[in-house]
Formats: C-alpha cells, structure tokens, sequence
C-alpha cells in the first residue's frame, strides 16, 4: 500500500507522528521517503537522532508552518499521501488564544488542502478528536470546522482527483499532553491527592498504535468523503487515577471551561449515514454519501438515533487494564 510512495505527515514531531512513521518505516521497506513537516526545528533534531531513525534514508525533516501556503506547496511536492496530524490541541489554550487556534486549525487546514489539490497528491487523512462532535469548546469548533473543509474537498478537487477523508478518536494513552503524565508527575512529587474536575467524568481511551492502524485502515479503503471513528473502550477518569495511586484521594475542582463530562464521536444528527464494520464506524458526508452506496450496502447501516458516547460504550476499561496499559508505556 505504501511501497514506492512519498508519504508526509504534517505535525510529525508529535506523539502520533513518531509511531506513525516508526511503524510504516518497519512495515513498508520500500518507501520512497517519508517527509516530516513541522514548525519546531529542536523537535525535529531531537527526534531525528532517536535510535529508530537516526541514518534512515528514506527520511526526511522540513521546516514549515500550515499556515504558510507557500512552505506547504514546496514541501508537497511530489508526494502521493498526506497525514494531516498539525494542530493546536490544548483545550485552555484554544479558549484563550482563539484566533491563533482559528489560523493553525482552520486555514492552515485549507492551505493543507489547496497545496494537495493544486500539488496532485492523492490521498489526505486528516486527524480529528472527540471534541470535533457537538462541540463545547473552541479546539472543538476549529476542529469540526477542519473536518467539514477536507469532507467537502472531495467535491471541488476537480480534474486532479485528490482524495480526503477524515480520521476521528479519543483520548491517546501517553500522548504529550494526556492527563496519564501529568498524574504521574504530581504523585512523584509527592502529592497525597490528585486533581478530579468531576467524579462522573468518562472518556474514550486508547493506545497510539490502534490510531495507527486505524488511519493505515482508512487509507487502505477510502473513496474520499469519509470520517472514520475506531470503536475504543472508555474509562471513568476515577479509575485511571486509582490505577495509577491506588491510596491517593481525589480532590474535586470542578469543570474547566470548555470541558465536558462525557465525550461524543458520533451524534444522533450524524448516525443516518453512519455504517458499522467490526472494528470501526464510517459516517459519510451527505455530498458524497450517493456515491457509495454500493460500497457499503452490505454494511449495518446505524438506527437514526444511535450515538457513540463515551459514557454509553459498550466496552470499558477496568482498573486493572488500565493498570496493564499504563505498565506497558
């Protein structure tokens, strides 16, 4: 699938973008090059000097912003696939610098999506969150936003027939940012009790190689107008804290803003042309949910007011999974 192709993962430096180009470079040894586009040059120093990709030849770092078009049309030149992973992503810090959330996760999402049309590459996932479902927040809104843009992309592409599809999940056990580290940290430092905004809190949960997989899945299958959600457990966010300090008192805080107590990642609105496989659901864009339709007649079609919700999921995480996932980061 990816043998003598030119892959570029935008946001590369970040924690899905090291697993990402760590598992297509063991498993695709014939890629041509896999291209590393961020803004920040000490990330890229650092990560090109870890044991993994140090000396690889098939790969390449290139400085740039997707805010800035211009950078983005040069770095994509001649590249056949996009990983779409660039984003300002902290909730508190979308809610106070908005308009800067408003230029990385909006425009630089159309200037990602120009560059790829105008640049021929033929096929673009984008990685969405939770958070992009009923939004409460403004990393949310600009994410929602970000994916209504590659959907629609689908139908002005033109002659070039450039493909964008849109690839949605929760909370990453490890990621930079998660609350799993910043757990961790305060109960090093000898703190008897952690941090809880609200005791009924759930989320969905899960590990950085399944978004992995779920985004080699999507770009195996796509015809372009997809959003595609990964089923995944959810957890109580009391339990991941009696996995990790199992003594520790909780102290309640309260909702921050722009927080809610349990996450959606596909709504009722959007489960008319939402269809189940085994392992995850595909919601196509009503531009192009015609063009599909033989492609996924075999499929479970959802009831119209099914809604996956962290807090009516199916599958959960116990303590003592949790207690193993932890273990194994």
């Amino acid at each position: 699938m990816l043998n003598e192709k030119s892959i570029l993962i935008t946001g590369g430096t970040g924690s899905f973008g090291k697993v990402f180009i760590k598992t297509i470079l063991n498993n695709f040894k014939n890629i041509k090059r896999v291209i590393v586009f961020s803004r920040d040059e000490f990330k890229q120093f650092e990560m090109s000097n870890l044991p993994e990709f140090k000396n690889d030849p098939r790969l390449r770092f290139f400085i740039g912003d997707v805010r800035d078009k211009e950078r983005l049309y040069r770095a994509f030149d001649g590249v056949d696939i996009v990983i779409h992973a660039a984003a300002l992503k902290q909730v508190p810090s979308c809610e106070y610098n908005p308009f800067e959330a408003v230029k990385t996760n909006i425009i630089g999402a159309q200037n990602v999506i120009d560059a790829a049309i105008d640049r021929g590459v033929n096929k673009v996932i984008a990685l969405s969150t939770d958070k992009a479902c009923a939004p409460v927040n403004l990393y949310g809104a600009t994410k929602l936003c970000s994916d209504k843009l590659f959907l629609a992309a689908n139908v002005y592409s033109g002659s070039r027939d450039t493909k964008f599809s849109v690839v949605r999940y929760g909370n990453v056990l490890g990621s930079r940012g998660s609350v799993v580290p910043f757990f961790k940290e305060l109960i090093l430092c000898g703190s008897n009790e952690l941090p809880i905004t609200d005791e009924r809190m759930t989320r969905f949960w899960l590990k950085l190689d399944q978004a992995v997989e779920m985004v080699l899945t999507a770009l195996n299958v796509m015809e372009g107008g997809e959003l595609f959600v990964r089923k995944v457990p959810s957890m109580r966010v009391t339990d991941l804290a009696i996995a990790l300090a199992p003594n520790t008192k909780f102290k309640n805080i309260g909702i921050r803003p722009g927080e809610k107590i349990h996450e959606v990642m596909i709504s009722k609105e959007d489960s008319a042309l939402t269809y189940e496989f085994e392992d995850y659901f595909v919601a196509l864009s009503p531009m192009v949910a015609d063009k599909f339709a033989k492609k996924y007649q075999a499929a479970r079609l959802l009831a119209s007011d099914f809604e996956y919700s962290s807090d009516k999921n199916l599958e959960w995480l116990s303590v003592e999974s949790m207690k193993e996932l932890i273990d194994k980061i």
